[in-house]
């Protein structure tokens, strides 16, 4: 019996393949299974029918894909964390947080697509491989800043205008003797 296989079958073949089958296999297994058409003339034309709508969602794709690569071309992003002592973030930058920052500027991208070897923990400029589709991608500069919006953490002598001095550790005595 001559079937097309609808789907990748193991052992069998590809999606679009016209096989030779024995009777028993396409009664009893293919075709209950939804996994073959018989291979007559209505299901050839069929077949090649179904094969020019998936070649067309493929050039859709493509376009889309093409589009979004040329608006993420040479785009910098600005992503501001709580950071620590020498520069360490509370927490780290992952995929997700340049996704939305992405979709706040109006350019919708999977983040499974966002190539980020590791999650990013400190403060800094990172180029990021962005995966659109098969063969197009792009790449983006994130910059990750304290909330300030600064890249470098100042170092200990200095600092910023705008900080409140720390306390001379007077707190923790104060507290004790309150408590007795």
């Amino acid at each position: 019996m001559r079937v097309i296989l609808k789907t990748d079958v193991p052992n069998l073949g590809r999606a679009g393949d016209t096989k030779e089958v024995k009777n028993g296999y396409a009664r009893n297994f293919l075709i209950p299974r939804n996994l073959v058409l018989m291979a007559d003339a209505r299901s050839k034309k069929q077949q090649e029918f179904l094969e020019k709508v998936k070649e067309s969602k493929i050039q859709k794709r493509k376009k889309t894909a093409r589009e979004t690569m040329d608006t993420l071309k040479g785009k910098e992003i600005f992503i501001k964390m709580k950071v620590g002592d020498k520069g360490k973030l509370f927490g780290s930058v992952t995929n997700l947080h340049i996704q939305k920052e992405l979709e706040n500027q109006g350019i919708h991208v999977d983040k499974k697509y966002i190539l980020l070897g590791e999650p990013l923990k400190n403060l800094g400029r990172y180029k990021v491989e962005v995966k659109i589709y098969d063969d197009i991608q792009s790449t983006i500069l994130v910059h990750v800043t304290d909330e300030e919006g600064n890249l470098q953490v100042q170092s200990s002598g200095e600092t910023p205008e705008n900080a409140a001095p720390a306390p001379e550790g007077g707190e923790e005595n104060s507290q004790t003797e309150n408590a007795s």
